[in-house]
């Protein structure tokens, strides 16, 4: 039984959105989700390192689905 937990899958913004063209994510609508994170609850999907902004993959295809599910509102 390996306890050790699953490793971040984490990202720059920049990187964020060239890892998902297909749902038209841009480097400026991720700023944008960022800044509002929390009217959107997209705060959730960011990790910070003093300045530095990372994007947790896995949190936002979470996020997304649950965008998808609730009709697309952010």
């Amino acid at each position: 039984m390996n306890n050790t937990p699953k490793p971040r899958r984490l990202a720059t913004v920049k990187n964020t959105a060239l890892k998902y063209p297909d749902a038209n994510i841009t480097e400026s609508s991720l700023r944008w989700l960022i800044f509002n994170g929390h009217e959107n609850g997209f705060n959730k999907c960011i990790v910070r390192i003093g300045r530095k902004i990372l994007i947790d993959l896995e949190l936002l295809e979470l996020w997304m689905d649950e965008q998808a599910a609730n009709g697309g509102a952010a």
